[in-house]
């Protein structure tokens, strides 16, 4: 009888910690009441053509408007009521002036603007504010081509002197003068599996050669799909798509010179592009003296520019990158060619960081290391020839800073006279006028609401200040930024970034279980930088968690070395680095419980989170996975074999959550859209059978109709219901009553 007291408060504290309805529905409208804050939150400007003018979007009370701004001038970019009532007219649909359905726009004229809804381009006349139609917006992506054997004819390819246009024909390559109706062959190898492509077809400038790509067919893998819930029919649908994998057989590209003079046909040498993964388009140089391509070996190990010449054929290399690991030719690639190629601007990686060359054509090698120190150049916005300045974005050059931040700078070629263009310790995006004579520079950081300003590019001088964002509205709302935490990595040295998420009615009194939110993908870094009113991870806090973030060892924006880690491991995904940062923040908060970590992920982070249990699971109990790559055999070829390298070998099986899924611990619940067109659905179905066969106890959803999908709302609430009930240890709410 004594202990009855204190059950009966254990009782009462564990009903007061358990999520109800009403905790799920607060946690589920949190981007709803941000939304309708009064914060002025502006977004990034996008300069009016050649003018002085530009235009953004900034946040209001209930929504957004649109504001063009003249230096320190701003006014409303139009009649927002006017343009909604238009608008809800000529669509059909109700729309408010404060929640128009777009958020870019276009001016084709000073008195017109255009946009787009539901793929459809509108422009509207500001004297009339009639929307008129112009059909659909050909930016997103089209239906795929019809089959080859029953393609049109294609369009020729007419010279640049007007005289001559090329064709295929039968495979081949022809020739005709253009008011002619027969054409002559100038090629005779071109066969259906090995054929000369139209769209390959570059004609020099001078009109007296052609280049082309003849084509060797490859595997071209289909990836067949059942549509079992159609909305238009009681019976599925079936249909498949081209998806290329790693290790299939390519289409093999083969460069051809052809010589119209002689009609010679000359197959270049492939001494130096062996093994392609891809060759790029090829390009003229504009005295018509060579032509160059991009080599990509399979592999991605070398990576050259190729310059061919004109009279003899002869190719040679401009430039090779033949890292020890990959070149990460996907994102850290950049060319810009000088006086007719005679020198060029390269981003290279071959002092282990991320930095500018400028090339001498003639022999390859570099005339000057432009940027050069432990910190990586993040992007060029424009290579000025006329006064051999370069504009560029780099993060890391402070070290005081946080090493991902994105500052802007100018720089000459010979690598002098580096002035930086942004200063503010936050993250930042500069759009240039097109001039460059000036720029809006727009900052943040998770802990600090973004700020517009007008700077002068000569002196770098404030013009004017654009926006600076309201914060009371958010502090009344109880809004909570999340905290940055840095850790030493796994060689003790290298610092480990993350932030983590509190709830909003935190405690410190108490112990919180730990949600990790992972996507580990090599191809950039994903810790928030700037500043959101409103996180996913903040509404999944809000149901009692710490929720977190990391940045580990194999992810992109820091060092090559740092890189590397990825390279053939994709299944260390940084877990050495993100387990001792987890240790990291547990030595400083007692609140932080690292007995109840949970992890979740989508896609490369669906991997990276089953992969959790399987490799770790000393460390993390509990994982939601969806639409994972769960074996990189089984996803797209570009990113699988960017990382993992080509041939296929071991390395490939020890990284498998199919192969490894006996390994299995804790609680897992798995999920996939049956029409996931990025990822095969078999990958998840493969984990599924081979846990069926360990006899693994997990959780599975099938997704019907859904593509690449996290499951929408459903998706997120079961996701919330099995943390809820894995590491609250509580019952969510019985949905079904």
């Amino acid at each position: 009888m004594i202990l009855m007291p204190h059950l009966l408060l254990l009782l009462t504290l564990a009903l007061h910690a358990q999520p109800t309805r009403e905790g799920y529905a607060r946690a589920a409208n949190l981007s709803t009441t941000t939304a309708n804050l009064d914060i002025s939150i502006p977004g990034p400007a996008t300069w009016i053509n050649a003018t002085d003018t530009f235009w953004y979007r900034r946040t209001i009370k209930g929504g957004h408007e649109f504001v063009i701004a003249n230096g320190a001038t701003k006014r409303p970019a139009f009649d927002h009521a006017r343009l909604a009532a238009a608008l809800s007219k000529a669509i059909g649909e109700t729309y408010q002036s404060h929640s128009l359905p777009f958020q870019t726009l276009t001016f084709p004229s000073p008195n017109s603007f255009e946009f787009t809804v539901n793929q459809t381009r509108w422009r509207v006349n500001t004297q009339t504010y009639q929307p008129e139609n112009l059909g659909p917006d050909n930016s997103f992506p089209r239906k795929a081509a019809p089959p080859r054997e029953r393609r049109v004819e294609e369009a020729p390819v007419p010279s640049p002197d007007g005289t001559q246009e090329a064709l295929i024909q039968n495979h081949n390559i022809y020739l005709r003068q253009k008011s002619a109706k027969t054409a002559k062959p100038l090629t005779y190898d071109g066969s259906e599996s090995n054929a000369y492509a139209r769209a390959s077809i570059v004609w020099s400038p001078d009109s007296r050669n052609l280049a082309a790509y003849r084509i060797r067919t490859g595997l071209h893998r289909k990836i067949q799909y059942i549509e079992s819930s159609p909305l238009d029919r009681l019976q599925p649908k079936t249909f498949h798509i081209e998806y290329e994998k790693p290790g299939d057989q390519l289409d093999l590209q083969q460069p051809v010179l052809i010589n119209l003079a002689n009609a010679s046909v000359t197959p270049i040498d492939d001494a130096l592009f062996p093994n392609p993964y891809r060759l790029s388009n090829i390009e003229w140089r504009k005295d018509s003296r060579a032509f160059t391509f991009e080599y990509n070996q399979r592999s991605h190990q070398v990576y050259r520019v190729i310059e061919v010449n004109a009279k003899t054929a002869q190719p040679r290399a401009i430039v090779t990158e033949a890292p020890q690991t990959f070149f990460c030719y996907s994102s850290k690639k950049f060319r810009h060619d000088l006086n007719d190629g005679r020198e060029l601007i390269w981003m290279s990686e071959r002092d282990d960081w991320n930095h500018l060359y400028l090339i001498d054509a003639a022999t390859g090698q570099p005339k000057s290391q432009i940027t050069r120190g432990p910190w990586v150049v993040r992007g060029v916005d424009k290579v000025d020839e006329s006064t051999r300045t370069i504009y560029f974005h780099a993060s890391g050059m402070y070290a005081s800073k946080d090493p991902y931040f994105v500052h802007y700078y100018r720089i000459n070629f010979d690598g002098t006279a580096l002035i930086p263009l942004t200063t503010a310790d936050a993250n930042h995006t500069v759009a240039f006028s097109k001039d460059m004579s000036q720029y809006v520079d727009h900052y943040s950081r998770i802990d600090l609401p973004p700020v517009s300003e007008l700077h002068r590019t000569a002196d770098q001088s404030l013009v004017a200040m654009i926006e600076t964002s309201r914060s009371e509205a958010l502090k009344a709302a109880n809004f909570h930024a999340p905290e940055p935490f840095i850790a030493k990595a796994r060689d003790g040295q290298t610092d480990i970034y993350g932030i983590l998420h509190r709830p909003s009615h935190f405690d410190p009194a108490k112990r919180y279980p730990v949600v990790e939110y992972i996507y580990a993908g090599p191809h950039d870094s994903f810790v928030p930088k700037s500043f959101a009113p409103y996180s996913a991870l903040q509404s999944l806090a809000e149901l009692g968690f710490i929720v977190v973030q990391i940045d580990g060892m194999g992810t992109s924006n820091r060092s090559k070395a740092f890189h590397d880690v990825a390279w053939r491991n994709l299944a260390d995904a940084g877990f050495p680095d993100r387990i001792l940062w987890h240790k990291a923040l547990a030595a400083k908060y007692p609140w932080y419980d690292i007995s109840k970590v949970g992890i979740y992920g989508h896609s490369a982070g669906g991997q990276n989170a089953l992969g959790a249990l399987l490799f770790h699971p000393e460390f993390y109990k509990v994982a939601v996975s969806s639409c994972g790559c769960h074996d990189n055999r089984m996803d797209k070829i570009w990113w699988n074999e960017q990382w993992m390298g080509w041939p296929l070998g071991p390395e490939y099986i020890a990284c498998s959550n199919a192969e490894n899924a006996g390994k299995l611990k804790g609680k897992l619940l798995l999920s996939v859209g049956e029409l996931d067109n990025n990822v095969d659905p078999a990958s998840t179905m493969q984990v599924v059978n081979a846990l069926i066969k360990a006899k693994k106890t997990f959780d599975f959803i099938m997704l019907p109709g859904e593509g690449h999908s996290w499951g929408g709302v459903y998706g997120e609430r079961k996701r919330w219901d099995f943390f809820v009930h894995n590491l609250l240890n509580t019952e969510p709410p019985d949905w079904n009553q």
